[in-house]
């Protein structure tokens, strides 16, 4: 059994590594960051094989798969991924478009090749990391919001292709609430609610998946929120959410 993590040097993706090695699995970890993902397979007792990688460049994404698709991989948690908080007319543009090129074509790339080849075995899991976001509108931090709801759907629809065709391949969305990681130090910006662990989301992600649970959200508050916000209108929703994203940027 072998899985490939992307974004894997912190935060969740090091968390999926460290539980799917208590599981046995062999590892393909990648990330910019070679010293963490060195430091990680300094800790693990089972084969790792890192892959340092900046997949912000699409020629790095294609370069990855091919170096991976004959390794016999059976899992693949796409994770790596950034936010950007801040007015829409006032964020970087060029920081805008690496969020796009990382959050969605590199999910893109990964999930449609990786797909192909699970589907001629029929067998595999792809696991998207996405987020509750993925079901709003982010007014204050509209671009990731958009990235999210592009990867909750994609993953969405691929599910149920491939449910209609009995396929043994499996695909899931991880759309969990705030995270206790680096992610508000990348994206400038403070959660208001407290996060959770992401030793917690990385196992419950895992065992979710393995029971071909199409949306995982960790959490009873996350999973109520996410159901709740279809009852709200959007012009509440839009406002909401803004205020909470002012909240955020207000408490760096």
């Amino acid at each position: 059994m072998k899985a490939l993590i992307t974004g894997a040097s912190s935060g969740i993706g090091r968390s999926f590594a460290y539980y799917l090695a208590t599981l046995g699995y062999e590892l393909v970890l990648t990330s910019q960051e070679k010293t963490k993902l060195e430091q990680i397979k300094k800790n693990l007792t089972v084969p790792v094989t890192i892959i340092p990688c900046d997949l912000l460049k699409e020629s790095n994404v294609y370069a990855l798969y091919e170096k991976t698709k004959n390794m016999n991989i059976d899992v693949v948690i796409n994770n790596a991924g950034f936010g950007l908080f801040g007015e829409f007319a006032k964020t970087d543009l060029n920081r805008e478009l690496e969020m796009i090129d990382l959050n969605v074509r590199a999910y893109h790339i990964l999930t449609k090749l990786f797909l192909q080849d699970f589907v001629k075995k029929d067998a595999g899991y792809i696991l998207n990391v996405c987020s509750s976001a993925g079901f709003m509108a982010g007014p204050r931090m509209a671009t990731y919001y958009a990235t999210k709801n592009y990867i909750t759907k994609l993953t969405m629809a691929i599910n149920e292709e491939l449910r209609q065709k009995s396929s043994h391949v499996q695909i899931s969305a991880l759309c969990p609430g705030p995270v206790n990681t680096n992610f508000n130090h990348v994206a400038q910006g403070k959660f208001t609610i407290k996060g959770i662990s992401p030793d917690y989301v990385a196992k419950y992600a895992i065992k979710k998946m393995f029971q071909h649970k199409l949306i995982i959200i960790p959490t009873l508050k996350m999973k109520l929120a996410v159901w709740g916000q279809r009852f709200i209108p959007y012009r509440w929703a839009l406002i909401i959410t803004y205020h909470i994203q002012y909240r955020k940027t207000q408490k760096k």
